[in-house]
């Protein structure tokens, strides 16, 4: 299949799917082997906490998501303690659990204080300690916050729970599409639609202070990329060139974007720097470039092209170096996201007429598949490299699915009604 096929095919497969634009659901489907025994205790209160999702639900629902970890459920807990001294290590030791999370909800005006203490159960030695607050209707962001730490005391890398996740949904209003570019928790609650069009909406890239989006828009009646302001929802077009617009990727310092335009023609990968929008050609062939992505240093870019006679993933060291081929393992793969330690790409791949996300080891060239569905598209890689998101189809339906990063366990965030689209994983927060 040439690259001009997969792509339209891929258009095509986006503009015949329907999708509701309701808060995403949260299933577990598989788990890992290895993920780690860990008790988050339900968390004392005091004062009148608001009711809905509870904290300690939360913490789980995100430790549970990450595929580290294997929390146990509060009905099979021998107790419920809130503070060290209620703590007997010696239960949870049967219980087979390696640590435990307890705390207290105290409500105050119109603000709740948790305080929380984390403790490994074979040292009896406490982990992590702290108090946090939030404004009593912000309880999930506190929990997620809480997440975090608890991930980070625990494997040494930043948890990446309080950020946020875009994607496009698309349902039918009056008999037209109405496609919408939508923000989330990672979870998938709290979404917001950000924009909505009768027209397709593609490609959602986060700027790295995570305030703006860049997507491709097809508004007016031709593929446009423009920056959306996500607090004032300005927006603004910053490649409306003759022929393609197509996959902005932001750099590190948020100062340029990578992007594909065929404004001469072929589609080759330029960079814009957002200031005076000043255009360097990045690459310079008679075959399709597209979808770059940054690499890890911010100077070197993976991207797809079919001038070996099918989609495969090329890496540049820098804009003045020679492509080098990454991919061998198949004649397609396609849309390259690279982790933040230089470690790996991952991709879609192609095999037996199925499409799956695999990821290439960038030092010893191995490649592995990561997924056992058979229709799955845009992945985007967590932050902290630990988790991936991707697009597939899920009994008819297409879903987001959260995997960790070496495939061992999966969580798909289905809508609750239709199909959801084009995933993007915000950043941490700076």
């Amino acid at each position: 299949m040439s690259l001009h096929k997969a792509l339209a095919t891929v258009a095509l497969v986006f503009l015949m799917a329907a999708s509701a634009h309701a808060e995403l659901l949260i299933r577990i489907t598989e788990g890992a082997d290895s993920a780690i025994p860990i008790s988050i205790v339900p968390f004392a209160e005091n004062g009148a906490i608001p009711p809905g999702d509870k904290v300690s639900s939360v913490v789980q629902s995100d430790l549970t998501m990450s595929g580290e970890f294997r929390p146990l459920p509060p009905e099979k807990m021998l107790s419920l303690p809130s503070k060290r001294e209620d703590v007997f290590f010696r239960d949870w030791r049967l219980l087979g659990q390696r640590y435990v999370l307890v705390g207290e909800l105290t409500r105050s005006a119109d603000r709740v204080q948790a305080r929380y203490e984390l403790f490994d159960v074979n040292t009896e030695q406490r982990v992590l300690g702290e108090t946090a607050a939030a404004p009593a209707s912000n309880l999930r962001t506190l929990a997620h916050h809480i997440s975090d730490k608890v991930y980070e005391a625990i494997t040494g890398v930043r948890g990446a729970f309080s950020t946020k996740l875009a994607y496009i949904t698309l349902d039918s209003f009056n008999g037209k599409p109405r496609y919408r570019l939508q923000v989330s928790d990672v979870d998938g609650k709290r979404a917001r639609i950000r924009l909505e069009s009768e027209e397709p909406i593609l490609s959602p890239a986060w700027s790295p202070d995570g305030k703006k989006l860049a997507y491709v828009s097809f508004e007016t009646g031709k593929p446009v990329i423009f920056v959306h302001e996500l607090a004032s929802g300005k927006r603004t077009k910053v490649a409306d060139f003759s022929g393609l617009n197509s996959a902005p990727a932001w750099s590190d310092d948020g100062q340029s974007m990578l992007m594909t335009l065929s404004k001469d023609g072929n589609a080759e990968i330029y960079r814009m720097n957002l200031q005076n929008r000043q255009l360097t050609k990045i690459t310079n062939h008679w075959a399709i470039d597209t979808e770059a992505s940054w690499d890890h240093t911010g100077k070197g870019l993976f991207f797809t092209s079919d001038r070996s006679g099918g989609p495969q993933i090329y890496h540049k060291e820098d804009a003045g170096a020679e492509p080098r081929r990454i991919t061998f393992g198949s004649r397609y793969n396609a849309r390259p996201r690279p982790d933040n330690s230089g470690k790996f790409v991952y991709y879609v791949h192609q095999r037996d007429r199925a499409f799956h996300i695999a990821r290439t080891n960038l030092k010893s060239g191995e490649e592995t598949i990561l997924t056992r569905t058979e229709s799955d598209e845009s992945p985007s890689v967590s932050p902290n490299g630990r988790m991936l998101i991707y697009a597939t189809k899920q009994g008819g339906s297409s879903v987001l699915t959260v995997i960790s990063a070496d495939g061992g366990a999966a969580y798909s965030l289905p809508a609750s009604e239709g199909d959801v689209r084009e995933p993007a994983w915000g950043p941490l927060a700076r």
